[in-house]
């Protein structure tokens, strides 16, 4: 499911923050949401870490950060203090929003072939639509480098 050049879906998922977020609370600002398997796996800790680490410079690209996974709010509330994560962690515990965005089903681990979470990203415009779209990140360490050079080849165009 490729979603780049449409309206990004809706969603109503519980933040790491205590309150509801949707797509809504978004509009006029640019979305990064990333999509991750699991808190405290490594390559989810290092795909977070690494969007830590790059937090401010988002901030002036105009951009906000937002990941989603299954994970309950405690586990993410243990996450965000383990690793000092600056960006609110959002629970779909059914992958109902994952679903939407092509990040939940099918994929292959260790020869075998699974259901589960597929990590990827999606750039969403102020105006809601999706402007990028990472379908499956092979190298979560690499990953937020790669969408902060996105954010910067949009700057230019500018």
């Amino acid at each position: 499911m490729f979603l780049e050049g449409q309206n990004a879906p809706d969603f109503k998922l519980l933040g790491s923050d205590g309150k509801e977020h949707t797509l809504a609370d978004y509009r006029g600002r640019i979305l990064v949401l990333f999509f991750y398997p699991r808190d405290n796996t490594p390559g989810c800790t290092a795909e977070a870490v690494g969007f830590a680490k790059l937090q401010s410079l988002f901030e002036q690209l105009g951009a906000v950060l937002v990941g989603v996974s299954k994970d309950s709010m405690k586990s993410h509330d243990k996450f965000i203090a383990d690793f000092k994560l600056p960006f609110t962690l959002l629970s779909d515990p059914d992958a109902s929003v994952m679903k939407r965005y092509g990040a939940f089903g099918e994929k292959v681990q260790y020869g075998k072939t699974t259901m589960g979470t597929i990590r990827s990203t999606v750039v969403i415009s102020p105006e809601g639509i999706v402007i990028k779209h990472w379908l499956k990140v092979a190298k979560a360490s690499e990953h937020p480098d790669k969408v902060l050079d996105f954010f910067k080849m949009l700057a230019k165009g500018r």
